[in-house]
């Protein structure tokens, strides 16, 4: 593959391959790359920048099987767990109030 050169500066030498694509030199002969080159390539007109195609929509998740129970009209459940939880509570205010008793009784 033969490399033409297209420009020639005091800071770099821009070529173009035998693909069309382009390589830029440094003063010092060694190869350009990255944002670098595409910053000389762009400023000199040679390329445009592709624009970053439109994110596509992210696919719906699947419903779990907790959420799919909750849908179908069963009760959700939070509400269990609220009320299973307040027996224990009157339960711990019993054992406070047979304590406060047995104290008082002695």
């Amino acid at each position: 593959m033969s490399m033409t050169l297209i420009k020639r500066t005091a800071e770099y030498s821009i070529f173009q391959r035998g693909d069309n694509r382009y390589a830029v030199r440094d003063a010092g002969r060694q190869a350009v790359n990255g944002d670098e080159k595409v910053r000389i390539l762009r400023a000199e007109g040679l390329i445009k920048r592709a624009v970053p195609a439109a994110p596509a929509e992210p696919e719906p998740e699947p419903e779990r099987p907790e959420e799919a129970s909750a849908s179908s009209g069963a009760e959700p459940p939070g509400p269990q767990a609220e009320t299973e939880a307040e027996p224990q509570a009157a339960a711990d205010d019993t054992s406070k109030d047979s304590v406060a008793q047995t104290s008082d009784a002695a």
